[in-house]
Formats: C-alpha cells, structure tokens, sequence
C-alpha cells in the first residue's frame, strides 16, 4: 500500500460494548496489509488492543466476539464465576460488594486462549493504561504480567475490584486517560474514540450498572475533549454509536454494522498520507 515511508501507531479508547466498534479498524489495518509499529489501549481498547497484538486478524476477534456471545446462558455463567464474594458478603462484611467481578478471571474466561501471558510475549510493542488509586495517577504497562495490567485498566469502579500490581492499587484508566494517543510513538498516529455522544432520546431513566458506566463515560468525553485541545492523533476516527448503550454486548453484531464505515475511512486517510 505504501509508496513513502512512516510508521503507524494506534490508539484504542474506552468504551465499555461500544469498543467493539474498533474492530473495524483493525480489520481495515488488515486489508490494507499495514502493522502497527505500536498499539495502546485503556479499558475495552486494551483488552482488544492486547488480543490484536498477540497476533490475531480482525476477524479472528470478530468471530470471538460473535461466539462468545451468542449463548446467554454461557456468558452469565461466565460472569458468575467470575464473581467476587456472595450476597451474604453485604451482611457480614459490611460494604462489601458481591456482585464485582474479578477482572483477571473474567479475562481468563473470555480472552481468545492464544492470548499470551506476558506483554514480552506479544507480537507488536503494546501499551495498557490503567490509573493507580493509591497516587491518582496514570499507570502505562508495557511489560510483565499482561492479564493483570488489562485488568487493571478495565477496572471499573463499583463494577470490576481493583487489582493489586506491582506495588499499585488499578482501577479503571478512563479515570485518566481514556484515549490514551499520547503513548503511542509512531510517524502517523490513529486514535478510535469510543466513548459516544449524548443521548437525545430515551424511554426510561438509566438504572443501576448503566448508570456506573455512564458517568464514567461522561467523564471519559470530558477528559478526551480537553485533551484534544492540545494536541491530537493524526487520525481520530469516531464511529456512529451513540444509540448503544455501554452494557450491549449482545448486540455486537449491530455494533460491527454501525462501525463498519470507519473501514473507508482509515484506508482513505492512509492511502492520502502514504499514498
């Protein structure tokens, strides 16, 4: 494809279901016959991110993802031995929250099985931010253990427990930077935010985990909004997901579709910066 030179890097935001819209991108890299040089991601984005730089196409991820959840029933009884404690925790340990989920294990049950154990292991440099409750800060992996770095990242406060790494406390890293461009080093730098826009219409107020995940993608456009004001990707891409809400999983498939046109999008902007 390419007739000049420059390198490619990737950035892959948070997004909760609506992340599964960077798998156009990544099949659109794979049409085109391009490797990222680099590849980070925060929440969604790096446990695609990791499972893209392990080796696998976009449609080896697309097919996972059409799999995995395909069974309800196997999906729920994935997620309830990922569970952490029981509701009699509320009781007898005070605050304790039973429904979280461990983050390691829920990788454990739905990551591709190909997927290394360590970032050394991967097949494109990758990066996973996560944010450390301790300091309030930024933590940006690039080696060691892998599953407990994306755990980490995709740590979601009140609905995944934070994972104790490397002498840090993880939790989400939306909370600082949920589209992490900055990390990645690279001539010609591409950025998929995920995060959506506002909802003009709704029948019913949020509940419940909705409403978690939907602040905290308030504060994810926020963040990204004013981070944009400084300085950007070369390429942002921005798919059409705003009616999807961040816990719609099971419609992957419309979410594939309503990703679909980034495809044209990422080859027109690489093959006028290429040629």
């Amino acid at each position: 494809m390419t007739k000049g030179a420059g390198t490619i890097g990737l950035a892959l935001g948070a997004g909760g279901a609506r992340g599964l819209a960077h798998v156009a991108t990544l099949e659109a890299l794979d049409e085109l016959g391009v490797v990222p040089v680099a590849i980070a991601g925060t929440s969604m984005g790096a446990i695609l991110g990791a499972a893209y730089a392990s080796g696998l196409s976009g449609k080896d991820i697309r097919q996972h993802i059409l799999d995995i959840t395909r069974d309800k029933t196997d999906v729920m009884a994935k997620l309830l031995r990922a569970r952490v404690g029981r509701i009699t925790d509320l009781f007898t340990r005070g605050l304790s929250n039973p429904v979280l989920l461990d983050g390691e294990i829920f990788l454990q049950q739905f990551w591709p099985k190909s997927v290394p154990q360590t970032f050394e292991a991967l097949k494109i440099p990758f990066t996973a931010v996560a944010t450390d409750f301790l300091t309030h800060s930024e933590a940006a992996f690039k080696s060691g253990p892998l599953r407990a770095a994306v755990a980490g990242s995709m740590a979601i406060p009140g609905m995944i427990k934070p994972v104790p790494h490397q002498h840090q406390v993880l939790i989400d890293g939306g909370t600082v930077n949920p589209l992490p461009f900055d990390l990645v080093k690279a001539d010609f730098v591409i950025a998929v935010d995920v995060t959506g826009g506002p909802i003009v219409t709704r029948a019913k107020p949020p509940e419940g985990f909705e409403v978690v995940i939907g602040a905290a993608q308030i504060m994810q456009t926020a963040i990204t909004r004013e981070k944009l004001k400084n300085a950007g990707p070369d390429l942002l891409l921005r798919a059409d997901i705003d009616h999807f809400n961040a816990l719609d999983f099971f419609r992957a498939r419309d979410i594939f579709k309503s990703a679909e046109p980034l495809k044209d999008e990422v080859k027109r902007a690489l093959e006028q910066r290429f040629g």
